[in-house]
This record gives C-alpha cells, sequence and structure tokens, in this order.
C-alpha cells in the first residue's frame, strides 16, 4: 500500500522557493537604470517601521511580474500608520526604493517613516511643519521617506538620483531621504 498524501502547493510557495534558489545567483546590478528597466531577475524590499515594530524582507517581482501577494504585504506594511488606511502603493516608487538599496550594497533594511498619508494625517503634519506639501504625493500612494543607519542621507540620495526616475529630497537635519515616482527632480541639502 502506498501512502498517498495531498500537498498544498501555491503560487506564491512555489515563487518563493524559486526566488530562494536563485537569490543567491542574482546578478549585481552596476546601475540603477539598467535595473529599472528589468535587467534583474528578481526585485526584493526590506524595511522596518519605528512606529509598529513591523518588518518586511520580501521579493516582489520575479522575471518581469509583480508578485501580487507581496505588493499586498508591501501596501499594508506601508500604510498610514497613524489611522491604519492602506494605499495601493505606486509600484515605481516601490521599483526606485529597491534599486536605491540595491546601488547601495547593503542588506541593512530601510527604516520606513512614512509611506502612505492619508489626507487627514498630511492636514496634521502640514499644521506642524512647512515641509509637508499640501498636495503630497505620499496621499497618492507615490512616495516614501526613508533612513539607513549605516549609510548617510547623502549616500542614499546620490543612490535614487543614479536612478532618475523620480523626486529626491535630502532631508539632513532629520536624517532621512524622500524618494517619489513623481517628475525628476531633487531638493535639500
Amino acid at each position: 500500500m502506498s501512502d498517498s498524501k495531498t500537498l498544498n502547493i501555491t503560487r506564491r510557495g512555489i515563487l518563493r522557493a524559486f526566488a530562494a534558489t536563485t537569490l543567491v545567483a542574482a546578478p549585481t546590478f552596476s546601475n540603477a537604470a539598467g535595473f529599472l528597466r528589468g535587467s534583474g531577475d528578481i526585485r526584493r524590499i526590506r524595511m522596518y517601521s519605528g512606529r509598529t515594530g513591523e518588518r518586511i524582507d520580501t521579493i516582489y517581482w520575479i522575471e518581469g511580474e509583480y508578485i501580487k501577494e507581496a505588493v499586498n504585504e508591501i501596501n499594508s506594511f506601508m500604510r498610514d500608520w497613524r489611522t491604519s488606511d492602506v494605499k495601493k502603493m505606486d509600484l515605481r516608487t516601490i521599483d526606485i526604493m529597491a534599486a536605491s538599496h540595491n546601488l547601495l550594497d547593503v542588506h541593512e533594511p530601510y527604516m520606513l517613516l512614512s509611506g502612505y498619508r492619508s489626507p487627514k494625517t498630511n492636514a496634521m503634519l502640514r499644521a506642524r511643519s512647512r515641509g509637508v506639501a499640501k498636495n503630497s504625493l505620499h496621499m497618492k500612494g507615490q512616495a516614501a521617506d526613508l533612513r539607513l543607519a549605516n549609510r548617510s542621507v547623502n549616500q542614499i540620495s546620490k543612490a535614487a538620483l543614479a536612478c532618475h526616475a523620480g523626486g529626491v529630497g535630502r532631508y539632513t537635519g532629520s536624517n532621512f531621504v524622500h524618494m517619489d515616482c513623481g517628475p525628476v527632480r531633487s531638493w535639500g541639502r
């Protein structure tokens, strides 16, 4: 008699297994522009939130396809932590973040300071600071404010600028870099 067991294999499980085996053999990308054009086999994002204590380390793109479940996890992670509102993040912003991280050649996760912001949160922050835009791209799910302990604001912003793919703001006094998928521009010191 043979013992027949049913295996519950999901598409995500297969992709994770594939990614785990290819991650070690994945090429090192020499520039972000090539990475953003899809020359890489995988795209991965690593972040943690000092506000919620949550962490995420996920491969969200393999061989030209975004992994829906991983993207949903990223959206949830990047929610407005003040209101718990979740917005679908613009994948171009996630790609810029991942490409910049790759250029920095670090394994340390980003500290996410701000991803999606609800209009209510944005209005509250705007009332407290002149540095918050009335029509912030954070409210559209198109921006993130990030920090790395082992890289300076200048290093992170240079990596993001190398992507030539959106806005990069340097906030040296507050020790973070703003990245978005809006028009290519830069500001700050």
